[in-house]
């Protein structure tokens, strides 16, 4: 199968106008005649679903929570970038495109990303529009700062709750289609399957939460946006309910799983303290802003962080990088930090921290100023930890926190199943091998409010859709298929959790696929999590049955899909035998220690296909017209 991008003609600045003037329409009479399921209620789905719903067309929205407000969307605490040049620093719709190709390391569509900075001005006025709080400065215009990767300050803030805001927004605009009837959510439904007809997606099967039983909803077209897979590490930054089932079934439906080894580390997150966390606490990288990193100087340093004076202080990434700072990109801090803790030099009990010293923005700035930009994350830190970031410098460690990999789309986000379109964190597009800090938020909406509105009508316009109801044999035949993978899930009868199994996973993904990669290490991986696996389905206690609440059946079956998931993440790093992003391959490095890319061999997107056998590599080459690929610097 070939890999159709679909990337518009025409020069990079016009590509998405003269796109938009070319799709065919629906018209506001015959979109009502079509119904659009939505999974997922994040800011990508809720905007989708509240987008769609408004312009007319039938629209059933499924939340795996009580309530859309709860996504895992309300975390992205520091802001969302847009190239307005408010601050008037010299920022630029072509300055934000580049900054973001350029921290992804050129591994992301050109095209994609150009309309993602265009997209991004929009957004800010739709979200002002529906009330959104962004902080503004005296005079009355909204507020920017800083995030990692720029020298430019783009990023709009809502003190240090910007997600939470602006998924209050998108539920508002979602809510008030419910209220029109344009809209029906279905809330406690996790998606378990696809059901795919005549070659293309017609109709999913969810389970529901409180009651156990499974459900089939038919439709003409299917909006995946479901967020990312990042919990496959077992500890991360995403809330634990956050899962990648719905992408993987629609994985072994036929749609291409791209780039999955290209997951971030965050390097602002509140360390390990304990084996038996469920999940790790980020701290917003918008803190870099006025936190200086440091760590001791002297290897073993045990005194107290105030009790080492100034001149026996590493304020390494400064020394390092000294155009960015504290500013640059996630993938860079992240390493960085693990390199002075394998020195050695790391802080705290475990000797796996560095510190966030806000010491000297207080002294410049007053802590009123500090508490106004930070208050409410330095007040979760210190319920948190008992330490009180006012007086004591946080302590901070690298986890995992958003995945660029994702389901392969094209420049209309669909899949390669037709009538499957992705959206937000769950498909691969704009990011490349690392995503700069405050994108999450921008992609997720452009997506959502202008992209999917303009690109679902164009292939319903375009394809014959007969109808089709739950009884097609498709929808009994995925039903099945769930029925049989809960049964086997149960009648395991084994002795050890399913917690244990996925903090074991996690370890093997942490410890060889993490931070820093090679090849013995992927291929010891990679035998490790079949073991791991087979032992799974030998030895998993499920307890309960099917037909109630069951959290220890929701949570194995996404272990079970994680298994796989991991494998595939695993196979995809050993083939990539270069360094991009935040992926360093050991192997693949510059003499000063940095990554290297190999743009020769690996300037593409690798996308798989799944078979009961080994997975088949699809590749996308990446062709650039508008920049250089260069070496990334940040010095």
């Amino acid at each position: 199968m070939t890999l159709e991008a679909r990337i518009p003609p025409g020069p990079l600045p016009e590509k998405w106008d003269r796109h938009k003037a070319s799709i065919k329409l629906v018209s506001p009479a015959n979109r009502r005649k079509y119904n659009i399921l939505v999974i997922g209620t994040g800011l990508a789905g809720a905007s989708a679903a509240a987008s769609l719903g408004e312009l007319g067309y039938n629209v059933q929205s499924f939340c795996i929570h009580d309530s859309p407000r709860r996504a895992h969307s309300v975390a992205a605490q520091g802001g969302i970038n847009a190239a307005k040049n408010y601050a008037n620093d010299g920022d630029s719709i072509w300055r934000l495109f580049y900054d973001t190709i350029k921290g992804g390391d050129f591994r992301s569509r050109e095209a994609n990303v150009y309309r993602l900075a265009q997209l991004s001005v929009n957004i800010i006025d739709q979200c002002v529009a529906q009330g959104v709080p962004f902080a503004r400065e005296y005079g009355g215009l909204l507020a920017t700062r800083s995030f990692g990767g720029a020298q430019v300050s783009r990023t709009f803030y809502a003190r240090g709750q910007t997600g939470q805001q602006l998924l209050l927004g998108a539920y508002g605009a979602l809510m008030r289609q419910v209220d029109a009837g344009t809209v029906r959510l279905y809330p406690n439904r996790e998606m378990l399957d696809l059901v795919v007809i005549d070659g293309k997606a017609r109709g999913i099967v969810v389970r529901n939460l409180i009651t156990g039983a499974l459900e089939s909803y038919a439709g003409d077209a299917v909006v995946l946006a479901t967020g990312g897979y990042g919990n496959v590490f077992c500890l991360s930054t995403n809330a634990v309910n956050s899962n990648a089932t719905a992408i993987w079934r629609c994985y072994k439906r036929g749609a291409f799983f791209a780039n999955p080894c290209f997951v971030q580390i965050h390097p602002t997150c509140i360390p390990v303290s304990g084996e038996y966390q469920s999940k790790l606490t980020l701290m917003s990288e918008s803190l870099r802003n006025d936190g200086r990193v440091w760590v001791p100087k002297k290897k073993g340093d045990t005194r107290p962080p105030n009790a080492i004076p100034e001149e026996e202080r590493d304020y390494y990434l400064e020394r390092k990088y000294p155009s960015f700072g504290n500013l640059v990109p996630r993938d860079i801090a992240s390493r960085s930090a693990k390199e002075v803790c394998d020195e050695g030099r790391g802080v705290g009990e475990t000797g796996m921290a560095v510190y966030l010293d806000f010491a000297d923005a207080i002294k410049r700035l007053g802590k009123e100023v500090i508490r106004e930009r930070y208050g409410n994350l330095f007040d979760m830190y210190e319920r948190i930890t008992g330490e009180n970031p006012y007086e004591v410098p946080m302590r901070i460690y690298p986890a995992v926190h958003y995945t660029m990999g994702g389901l392969w789309v094209d420049y209309n986000l669909m899949s390669t199943i037709p009538g499957l379109h992705v959206l937000g964190e769950a498909n691969f597009s704009d990011h490349g091998a690392n995503r700069l800090g405050a994108s999450a938020l921008m992609q997720g909406l452009a997506d959502g409010y202008f992209i999917i509105p303009m690109t679902i009508g164009h292939y319903l316009a375009s394809t014959e859709l007969p109808p089709v109801s739950t009884s097609h044999a498709a929808f009994q035949e995925a039903t099945r298929a769930v029925e049989e993978r809960i049964n086997k899930l149960l009648a395991v009868k084994g002795k050890k959790t399913v917690k244990e199994f996925h903090r074991e996973l996690g370890q093997i993904l942490w410890d060889y696929v993490g931070m820093s990669r090679n090849e013995a290490g992927l291929k010891h991986a990679l035998v490790s999590i079949q073991k791991l696996r087979e032992e799974f389905w030998q030895n998993v206690l499920v307890s309960d049955t099917a037909s109630t609440f069951n959290k220890d059946l929701e949570f194995a079956g996404r272990v079970a899909d994680y298994f796989e998931l991991a494998e595939l993440m695993t196979i995809d790093a050993l083939h990539r035998t270069e360094s991009c992003g935040c992926h360093f391959r050991e192997e693949s490095q510059t003499p000063e220690g940095e990554a290297k890319r190999d743009d020769e061999h690996f300037c593409y997107v690798a996308a798989w296909e799944y078979t009961e056998n080994e997975p088949i590599l699809h590749k996308e080459p990446l062709v650039f017209e508008n920049v250089e690929l260069t070496q990334r610097s940040y010095k």
